[in-house]
């Protein structure tokens, strides 16, 4: 029974002219009329039944809908945060198990590796139709090449940092790059800021500076690549800021999704990798020395280049699922685990006053954080 007839045997009533016929005819026919009522109602019951055993048995009931979309709903950020958390931690670990226990002096092949895994596993991925990539053309490139080049430049000196500077340290002193950051917001794009975020910085120095004094492995050249780290890292993060309309104005679509600027920074860094490694001579040093004929070498090489693919993917999940205060918020509580974890695996020589350096400048960052919420 169709849909249309069942509406209409079920919402069907008598109207008046049924009944005044009916009534002419004398008590004989008042019968049949309540004889024709009682049975239309009993069978608009039996429908009406019946069709509310059909929907309870093929449609969802709204409250059991509710809960799983609320289910769904409330394990999204926490998930995805997880797995944030958890990539960002194992790729800082990993790489600095690559560059100092096995004692790899070759920061920018590995750089190289990592993008190149990168690169392959987006491009996988946008063959079977799991994400979408936009198509690059030599307007978008031109575009974004200032931007590639500060990319590549924040890699390089993050890889050189970490091998000469502990996790934990390296950790405190990333909080300089917020400091730039601030900075560079106030005069490229006149955004003022509040007297927390400047007194959270304020912190940030203090720590920065205590932590540095108090370091019993402290390295010159760590720090030194460090703190170019920061500067390239907050210069990445502004001009990416001042470039993006004009790059999605370079697209056939009009449109540039954080897919697609994965795959075009990672694969624009490959020809300066090239570059540098010839012209600094790596390839003799990964050609010769025999950490590269290590198995085990590869496999935690080529983990780190997947991890940080996932950092870039899990990022972006987390963000979509929250929003961009918590995402801040989480990612300056997630250098707590990263520095305690760093110290107990690398078994780091520490003073209880450069440890309290390194938990005031944690503190300082999720000052930091909480300041820009307001």
């Amino acid at each position: 029974m169709s849909a249309v007839k069942l509406e209409a045997i079920v919402c069907h009533e008598p109207d008046e002219s049924e009944l005044s016929h009916f009534s002419d005819n004398g008590s004989k026919n008042k019968n049949v009329v309540f004889q024709l009522l009682d049975q239309k109602s009993s069978e608009r019951r039996w429908l009406s039944e019946r069709f509310l055993r059909w929907r309870r048995r093929y449609l969802p009931v709204d409250g059991d809908n509710r809960r799983d979309h609320g289910s769904v709903k409330q394990s999204g950020p926490l998930v995805s945060g997880a797995a944030y958390c958890v990539s960002s931690c194992s790729m800082i670990i990993l790489n600095k198990i690559v560059l100092s226990s096995y004692n790899f002096n070759a920061g920018i092949s590995l750089m190289l590796y990592q993008n190149l895994i990168s690169c392959l596993v987006v491009a996988v991925l946008d063959i079977s139709g799991v994400v979408s990539v936009e198509k690059f053309n030599w307007k978008l490139i031109r575009v974004w090449m200032p931007v590639n080049v500060i990319f590549v430049g924040m890699l390089v000196s993050g890889m050189y940092s970490l091998k000469y500077i502990n996790v934990a340290m390296v950790t405190i002193l990333k909080n300089a790059t917020n400091i730039i950051t601030a900075i560079g917001e106030v005069y490229m794009f006149r955004k003022r800021q509040n007297n927390k975020v400047w007194a959270a910085m304020f912190m940030m120095i203090i720590s920065a500076i205590s932590g540095g004094i108090t370091d019993l492995t402290f390295d010159a050249v760590g720090y030194t690549w460090q703190l170019a780290n920061c500067f390239l890292t907050a210069c990445y993060s502004l001009t990416l800021r001042r470039v993006m309309d004009k790059a999605k104005q370079s697209t056939k679509s009009g449109s540039l999704n954080e897919v697609s600027m994965v795959l075009l920074n990672n694969l624009l860094s490959l020809p300066f990798g090239i570059i540098l490694v010839i012209l600094l001579g790596e390839w003799r040093y990964v050609i010769s020395t025999d950490v590269t004929k290590d198995a085990m070498f590869w496999v935690v090489a080529t983990a780190s280049g997947f991890l940080g693919l996932a950092i870039s993917f899990t990022s972006m999940w987390f963000l979509h699922q929250t929003g961009p205060t918590t995402y801040s918020l989480v990612g300056s509580l997630n250098k707590v685990p990263i520095s305690l974890a760093g110290l107990v695996l690398f078994n780091v020589p520490l003073s209880l006053p450069n440890l309290f350096s390194i938990l005031f400048g944690l503190f300082a960052g999720v000052v930091f954080a909480r300041a820009k919420m307001s």
